[in-house]
């Protein structure tokens, strides 16, 4: 693995890390969306990094999956969740009423499975630049 493939891993470690202590605080749950984002973000910079591809520079990960899909595919259900995450990340960047679900500020439950689903992805990735 390359020495900047393994700096994005653990970038993305790192937000998964903060995830972790602050998963429960229902007041911090536009935050765990926000570090989920940001987590696979650099996770799918890793790919490029690998793979010796110019590692753009967006924030939108559904614009970075679609980069990277000849190398990872995902499923559709896995795509959904992609562009939600991305939509609310976009939103959470400013103040205001934005950073919310169709229903409001995501519930805990919500950003329970952004997390699970932004640890799959890590590992996923991090398996396809170990081998």
């Amino acid at each position: 693995m390359k020495y900047l493939t393994a700096e994005w891993l653990k970038a993305a470690q790192d937000d998964l890390s903060v995830i972790a202590k602050i998963i429960d605080d229902q007041s911090l749950t536009q935050m765990v969306a926000f570090h989920a984002e940001q987590a696979i973000e650099k996770s799918f910079k890793a790919i490029f990094e690998e793979k010796g591809m110019q590692v753009p520079k967006v924030h939108d990960i559904v614009r970075l999956q679609k980069q990277i899909e000849s190398i990872i595919n995902f499923t559709s259900k896995e795509k959904d969740a992609i562009l939600a995450i991305n939509e609310l990340y976009i939103d959470t960047r400013y103040p205001g009423e934005l950073g919310l679900l169709p229903d409001g500020k995501p519930s805990v439950e919500d950003v329970r499975e952004f997390y699970i689903f932004a640890v799959s992805v890590f590992k996923k990735i991090k398996n396809i630049v170990e081998t």
